[in-house]
């Protein structure tokens, strides 16, 4: 097991993907705006770039709480 693999799947990390391209339009739809309002993301963070993102690219950030599962979402900027 690699450093990178370490980082994603530590217990105190939330789960990071990128949101695929073929999503993105159907994800902005149904929360009523456009990408530049939702909350941002530096292509600094860590996470950011183990998942090799890019600026303008979208990340679904899952975190886990004992009685649900919560989804975020963040725009990776400069």
């Amino acid at each position: 097991m690699g450093l990178a693999d370490f980082r994603l799947s530590h217990f105190l990390v939330p789960k990071h993907d990128v949101l695929a391209k073929s999503r993105r339009e159907e994800l902005l739809s149904s929360l009523g705006v456009d990408e530049n309002k939702l909350p941002k993301i530096k292509i600094t963070d860590p996470q950011v770039k183990l998942l090799d993102a890019k600026v303008g690219d979208i990340i679904k950030i899952t975190r886990k709480d004992p009685t649900r599962e919560n989804t975020y979402y963040r725009l990776v900027v400069k």
